[in-house]
């Protein structure tokens, strides 16, 4: 008998949740950082979805949020023409940067020395986080707003995506565009997977890999609905969508068949990532939840409990699976 997906809820948002990210594997775990458009940011434990604390200092909706590898540092963008940066063990902010515009994307440097910024002023600005009162450098060139900026290329290039329908590579040396990609629509989202160099793209019902260093294409696969957020599984065996449906897709990276879809939130789907381990992807929503699925369903991991057959008696032997469907974290 298939074993039946059961995610975990995480509840708490009030709004829409239209960004997330993950930690590294920390001493203490891994951990989970969600954007909304609450203006509260909010940290959790990456395995359970057990709610740490809520950011709290922005004045209006948060479109992005990261944490640096060994999550002691988090940052935000938002709607209130800020970034900021807290201290993700106390829960402090440490910089607030003034924008001039709408503030969408955040990304630390390895080191988390540097933190990289774009928006709605079609700026890319680079903080240098140990003088945060020295200006910022500025790369210019989209001509409408960014949505997503990431470091690349061990944080030597950058990668873009705004809304005028190209994802741009940036060299940080000499701050000069690299190469332009030109899509037929807006990009909804892009992932970096370092280990690879593979860069994960969607747009329209369009999920897309290319080479991050060439931005040569590798494959494209289409989904049955229009996809908002992809992720490629660490291993590279498979990857995940979600999008306009409600519905979660995996599908196999190598045949590009679909292997399932979960349908669990009630509202589109803005973003998922997977797990730094792989055990598992989250989700956001129009339904102002996170949900996390297991990668592998029917493993006992976090607050997931395999129960076999013999294990239950005569009581249910429908229930191979046990893991409350509705678990509030």
């Amino acid at each position: 008998m298939a074993m039946r997906q059961t995610p975990l809820t995480c509840s708490g948002h009030t709004r829409p949740v239209v960004d997330l990210a993950f930690s590294g594997i920390t001493p203490y775990g891994y951990f989970l950082i969600s954007a909304c458009k609450d203006g509260k940011p909010m940290l959790r434990q990456g395995d359970t979805g057990d709610w740490i604390g809520t950011f709290l200092g922005h004045k209006g909706a948060v479109w992005g949020a990261t944490l640096n590898t060994d999550a002691t540092k988090a940052a935000t963008a938002a709607a209130d023409f800020t970034a900021k940066v807290w201290d993700a063990v106390s829960g402090d902010e440490v910089l607030s940067l003034a924008h001039k515009h709408i503030v969408k994307t955040v990304s630390f440097t390895q080191d988390s020395n540097c933190l990289l910024t774009g928006g709605n002023d079609k700026l890319l600005r680079i903080y240098d986080l140990s003088s945060p009162e020295a200006a910022p450098q500025e790369i210019s060139g989209h001509t409408s707003a960014i949505k997503k900026a990431l470091w690349c290329n061990n944080d030597q290039q950058i990668l873009s995506a705004a809304d005028d329908k190209t994802i741009r590579l940036w060299d940080r040396s000499s701050m000069q565009e690299v190469k332009t990609l030109t899509f037929d629509t807006s990009v909804s989202s892009m992932e970096y997977v370092a280990d690879g160099q593979i860069l994960v793209i969607t747009y329209g019902k369009t999920i897309a890999f290319y080479n991050a260093l060439s931005l040569e294409m590798i494959k494209t696969v289409e989904a049955p609905a229009p996809i908002n957020s992809a992720s490629l599984h660490p291993e590279k065996d498979f990857f995940v969508a979600g999008g306009d449906d409600f519905k979660l897709y995996k599908f196999d990276y190598s045949t590009k068949e679909e292997l399932e879809s979960y349908k669990g939130h009630f509202g589109p789907v803005h973003c998922v990532r997977f797990s730094p381990d792989g055990e598992l992807y989250a989700s956001g929503s129009e339904d102002g939840t996170l949900r996390l699925w297991q990668t592998a369903v029917g493993k006992t991991y976090g607050l997931w409990k395999c129960v076999l057959p013999e294990d239950l008696g005569s009581e249910n032997p429908e229930q191979l699976y046990t893991s409350t469907p509705e678990i509030k974290a």
